[in-house]
């Protein structure tokens, strides 16, 4: 199994915030968009807030790829009308590079080693 850990900022705006938390709970996010995630490896998927900074830990498959990944989501029409719809809540942090979102995380330690 890997692991990743991303990033991604929202727009620092309450009620836009509250909007994003509640296409996110429990039932709420859209099957298909779920259900694609499982049939590109990716086993659990939580994401983390606090203030307007989001952090995502994805637990994947072994042979998962995030290029795989993004080349499968450029290829689905309602994985492209989700990612529209969650672009209008989101901004990419300082550091991101030209229209990378979530961006991915260096682990720089791990206890228990």
């Amino acid at each position: 199994m890997k692991r990743y850990c991303l990033t991604l900022d929202l727009i620092d705006e309450p009620e836009s915030i509250r909007v994003y938390e509640n296409h996110h709970a429990a039932g709420n996010a859209w099957p298909e968009v779920t259900q694609h995630d499982k049939d590109c490896g990716i086993l659990d998927m939580e994401i983390y807030r606090t203030g307007n900074r989001m952090f995502m830990i994805m637990e994947t498959t072994d042979d998962f790829s995030l290029e795989e990944k993004a080349h499968k989501d450029s290829q689905s029409p309602i994985i492209q009308k989700w990612e529209e719809l969650m672009w209008t809540f989101q901004q990419p942090i300082p550091w991101a590079k030209p229209g990378e979102k979530w961006v991915l995380m260096d682990r720089i330690f791990k206890s228990g080693s």
